[in-house]
């Protein structure tokens, strides 16, 4: 049965990051490269987005935006029913992007030379906001057992000293794609409660759920750990709109919304039409879409797992409860690590992700990006098996 994700778009050409930068940052062209490195989508996002779009052009005028009523309605709703989290319309700033909010977050709740604490391998993007703003870069490193990463709570404690100011949790995990249960969450968030830590929660990929998991948003488990969460979420990752530059940033208590709204007052942050917009079209009409992507995504993974692993002996792929972003470990290949990303991005051309840049635990991994046509993650398939075809004639020698 043919998707409307199987259709191939060219995006080359259009200021997209993920194709158009490929060749300097990889050293592949776009023109028989294929981009599985950077975390949109190659799929169009729901019609609902594209018809308000095209009618704000038409319009033809692009002023300050007003009345965002209708954006915080959207975000109440899809909360509410996706998430069951009850928000209120005063709860919720809009700010550019979930790496900008959470960055200024830093700003706001703690002071230079300051501890964040993460759990490692994370989005690469939380160690550059804590480095950049002269934090200490805590890492707890993740446990991996039965290919899926647990918190180490055992060694938490330790630590953590009385300057550990924040703990940056990434729900659902990014990379490996952990959709982290209630009592997990809960025991962290006890634990930062006792310590005096702030949450600052990065939920983007919160809808992206492929095998039925239940996410759990942080502010819903207790009364106590909402008045100590900062919760950040976007219909970017959901939806493909990561170029509308708009995120919520959702606190319900009162003493912190202020004190953060001041530093995006300072630096100027505010609301755009077309984000706004477009966040809202998404929320309000994007349901049907969304599940469809899901299961889209989860079928790409089935394929990738299978084709990956028997491209390449000793690979093996971390299954993922959400995200669309294969983690991968080559640890037990029988070939210097360099020489793997040597083979799959200047010999086969695929462009993936490094797993070093995600921090402690991520050096013998690679991500690959599934929110693509199937016909990519083949095509992939196909060309790992050329190029480790000695591997596997090794293998079964």
């Amino acid at each position: 049965m043919t998707s409307i994700f199987d259709q191939k778009i060219d995006r080359r050409n259009t200021h997209s990051l993920k194709w158009d930068e490929m060749e300097s940052r990889y050293g592949i062209s776009p023109d028989d490269g294929l981009p599985m490195w950077v975390a949109d989508m190659d799929f169009r996002p729901p019609q609902a987005v594209n018809d308000m779009v095209a009618r704000a052009a038409e319009h033809g005028i692009n002023g300050y935006y007003g009345n965002d009523a209708p954006y915080k309605e959207a975000v109440i709703s899809w909360m509410k029913r996706r998430h069951q989290f009850d928000v209120s319309a005063d709860w919720i700033t809009t700010v550019p992007g979930v790496v900008a909010g959470y960055s200024m977050a830093i700003q706001a709740f703690s002071e230079e030379g300051d501890g964040v604490l993460v759990f490692s391998p994370v989005y690469h993007a939380f160690g550059r906001a804590v480095r950049d703003n002269n934090r200490r870069l805590v890492e707890s490193q993740l446990i991996e057992r039965d290919g899926a990463y647990y918190m180490d709570f055992d060694n938490l404690a330790d630590q953590i000293d009385e300057r550990t100011k924040i703990l940056l949790l990434c729900s659902p995990h990014n990379p490996g794609g952990r959709v982290w249960t209630a009592e997990e969450l809960t025991r962290i968030c006890e634990f930062c409660l006792e310590h005096n830590i702030l949450i600052i929660s990065d939920e983007i990929h919160h809808d992206l759920i492929l095998d039925g998991s239940k996410h759990v948003v942080t502010s819903t488990l207790s009364e106590a750990i909402a008045e100590r969460t900062i919760t950040f979420t976007s219909a970017s990752k959901t939806f493909n709109l990561a170029g509308f530059a708009t995120a919520a940033c959702i606190i319900s208590n009162k003493e912190l919304r202020d004190k953060i709204r001041k530093v995006f007052t300072a630096c100027g942050v505010h609301a755009t039409p077309l984000g706004s917009q477009a966040t809202t079209e998404a929320y309000n009409h994007g349901d049907e879409w969304l599940t469809e992507a899901c299961d889209y995504i989860a079928a790409n993974q089935e394929l990738l797992i299978e084709g990956l692993e028997a491209a390449i002996p000793g690979a093996k792929v971390m299954r993922m409860a959400s995200t669309y972003l294969q983690w991968v470990d080559f640890k037990e290949v029988d070939l210097p690590f360099d020489e793997i990303v040597t083979r799959i991005q200047k010999q086969a051309k695929v462009a993936v992700n490094i797993g070093s840049t995600f921090g402690k635990g991520g050096e013998t991994f690679l991500r690959f990006n599934l929110a693509c046509p199937k016909s990519t993650v083949e095509e992939a398939i196909k060309r790992l098996e050329d190029v480790f075809a000695d591997l596997r004639i090794q293998a079964n020698a």
